[in-house]
């Protein structure tokens, strides 16, 4: 009988298959993200490249805790199991282990998504958990370059996967709607009161739209007021004019709002098709923050 691995190297091993999970939970997140409705679609910030070292570090401590909270409990539950109620230790016992830990985590990563969504995060928790698990009470010897070899390959292949998915069209990537002049004209509303009215002869009308001022004091002088919060937002209301700047394509659209006595940002163009919308960013463009107007129901 093969004596089990030392805990250290069982510690690395799983240290090693967790990274290569979240690899690709990344690269699957980041496809996924191209999909779905998001102002930074277009692009991301090349200052990520600066933090990869502090992701990998980082990546390697939570990976190292997950293996000793989580990972190496359910290898050796799983055994005691197999022992007590089989007689011997068995695979199996580390998924059915490994589905039970997983529930709490599942459930705190499916953020409130419904049965469906705590059902599809549960189990790819319990998954991502019983594959770490079951490497860790293998007794194979020379594992790590298996593993290793093989967890490329998954990597590969799934960025392989999304690229040639995005390219195709399979996975359709997010672009805004392509708006005209006309499709601007309506009333359009943040659902908390604020509100811009755009009519076909340049003119918008301002109604408690809010203000970008987090950090900075409030002006009196500018004729907006101040919200509830010590200088967290303003509110902006009066009349002005506004211009449509089709731009060089979808995600260069704005549409530029002079409103006297107040300070806008020019509006980005995003939404759907059927439900555009009008977006500015709260403070940095990296933190994805928006202040965002929809259309009203006839508003046109």
């Amino acid at each position: 009988m093969k004596k089990k691995r030392l805990f250290g190297l069982s510690l690395l091993l799983s240290i090693l298959t967790l990274l290569i999970e979240a690899v690709i939970a990344l690269i699957v997140a980041v496809v996924y993200g191209f999909t779905q409705e998001s102002p930074n679609a277009g692009g991301g910030s090349a200052l990520f490249i600066l933090f990869v070292p502090v992701l990998a570090v980082f990546g390697i401590a939570v990976a190292g805790a997950l293996s000793v909270v989580l990972v190496f409990p359910t290898a050796w539950l799983s055994d005691v199991l197999g022992r007590r109620f089989g007689g011997r230790e068995a695979w199996w016992w580390v998924p059915v282990v490994a589905a039970a830990v997983s529930f709490v985590p599942g459930v705190a990563l499916s953020g409130g998504a419904g049965p469906v969504g705590i059902a599809v995060a549960w189990l790819l928790t319990t998954a991502a958990l019983t594959v770490p698990a079951l490497l860790w009470r293998s007794r194979r010897e020379r594992v790590f370059g298996p593993v290793t070899l093989w967890g490329l390959v998954a990597v590969v292949l799934t960025a392989v996967v999304g690229g040639v998915g995005l390219a195709t069209g399979v996975f359709p990537e997010y672009r805004p709607p392509t708006v005209t002049s006309a499709d601007i004209v309506g009333r359009w509303s943040d659902g908390h009161g604020g509100t811009l009215t755009f009519t076909a002869d340049g003119r918008v009308s301002a109604v408690d739209v809010e203000l970008d001022v987090t950090g900075t004091d409030s002006d009196s002088d500018t004729g907006s007021d101040a919200t509830a919060g010590d200088g967290a937002r303003d509110s902006c209301t009066g009349q002005g004019t506004w211009t449509y700047e089709p731009g060089t394509g979808a995600w260069s659209q704005m549409v530029d709002v002079t409103v006297d006595q107040c300070t806008f940002d020019y509006w980005n163009v995003g939404g759907t098709e059927s439900r555009p919308a009008l977006y500015q960013y709260i403070g940095d463009p990296d933190s994805g923050d928006l202040y965002r107007l929809t259309r009203t129901a006839g508003g046109s």
